[in-house]
């Protein structure tokens, strides 16, 4: 939808808003009050959101938050808390659908959105492999290995094991850094060739090693390193 030169200066309700000028006019405060429907006592939906923003630090931080610290909030009862519940398994979901249809390769914003919402909130280090089929669709995403706030033991073998069970022609590595820093570690590179190498005698193509921070990520096949 095209939007009018000064559409930002114009003070709307967020439905009003996304009804005029589409809904990437609306900020992430915005999108979150339309969710939220109402605020807390005394307090308008839209203030409610912004502080809901201010206090998590962003709006996947707000959606991924476990329910003991949402329900601190005041106002944020289990109606509020189930709707921000379903918005993120909506969002999985939607990633997961475009991925089991179209070539991962060609769909890096995708892949990453995807990657994202599963590892960046996470408070330890978490290692994912995507199996892909021979046309690089989705097949599956599994959580291999987990470790510590900045450490995880990778086994290629357990790999291999999962990608022969489902048939599966190639893989994407991922993990996260809860540090919040994406550049990957010596550690990182060294395990990614491990896979690789492992994987070349089977035939099983590593398509990419995404390092998943807040709010960044590295990409190894981005950056020439497989």
């Amino acid at each position: 939808m095209k939007q009018p030169k000064g559409w930002h200066n114009i003070k709307l309700a967020p439905r009003e808003k996304l009804l005029m000028f589409g809904a990437n006019a609306l900020t992430n405060s915005e999108l979150l009050a339309l969710f939220l429907r109402t605020g807390a006592r005394g307090i308008h939906v839209m203030q409610y959101a912004e502080s809901l923003m201010d206090r998590f630090g962003s709006l996947h931080q707000v959606i991924c938050a476990d329910r003991q610290a949402l329900c601190s909030v005041k106002g944020m009862g289990v109606s509020k808390y189930t709707q921000l519940q379903a918005i993120g398994e909506m969002a999985q979901r939607f990633y997961s659908s475009h991925m089991m249809r179209e070539d991962a390769l060609t769909s890096p914003e995708i892949t990453h959105g995807y990657l994202r919402l599963l590892l960046a909130n996470r408070e330890r280090e978490v290692f994912m492999v995507l199996f892909l089929d021979n046309q690089h669709r989705l097949i599956k995403h599994q959580e291999m290995f987990q470790g510590t706030v900045n450490s995880v033991e990778v086994h290629p073998r357990e790999i291999l094991r999962e990608a022969l069970k489902i048939n599966a022609a190639a893989i994407i590595l991922a993990h996260n850094h809860p540090s919040g820093s994406a550049v990957p570690s010596r550690a990182d590179r060294e395990v990614t060739d491990l896979v690789v190498k492992a994987c070349m005698f089977l035939d099983i193509r590593v398509l990419d090693h995404m390092v998943i921070g807040a709010g960044e990520y590295v990409s190894f096949a981005e950056k020439g390193w497989l």
